[in-house]
């Protein structure tokens, strides 16, 4: 799952401060890094939105759009089809949701994009640790 279109999502969790573990991690990790970058920039963005801080909140959702992007281009449409398919659609109706959340300044949006990041994330985190190197 783990290729050349990560990098725009890494460079964006680079940036939040945790590069030092982004340069070492494993591409197991590495995942399960931009599913947190992702929800920490959602959630500073929902805090811009309810200050009124337009900056900061387009800011923010440009950067959670980039990471989900980024999880969209590295799923592995070889290996599971038909997951892949499937999150490949997510993904892209997460990106559709953030587009909207930013320009209907709808805190409701991103809380069903948190939602959904972190549904998926429980199932990556859930992966045994002895497929989890089949999973990168």
């Amino acid at each position: 799952m783990y290729g050349p279109g990560m990098n725009r999502g890494v460079n964006q969790y680079r940036q939040s401060g945790a590069l030092a573990e982004a340069q070492v991690a494993e591409p197991y990790r590495l995942i399960q890094m931009l599913f947190e970058g992702a929800l920490e920039r959602i959630a500073v963005a929902k805090g811009a939105m309810q200050q009124g801080n337009v900056a900061l909140k387009g800011e923010k959702i440009g950067k959670a759009i980039d990471i989900v992007e980024a999880l969209r281009a590295v799923l592995d449409h070889k290996h599971s089809p038909e997951l892949s398919g499937n999150l490949d659609a997510l993904y892209e109706y997460m990106s559709r949701r953030l587009l909207e959340a930013n320009v209907q300044n709808d805190p409701a949006a991103l809380d069903e994009v948190s939602s959904l990041i972190r549904e998926i994330k429980a199932g990556w985190d859930d992966i045994p640790p002895q497929e989890r190197r089949k999973a990168g």
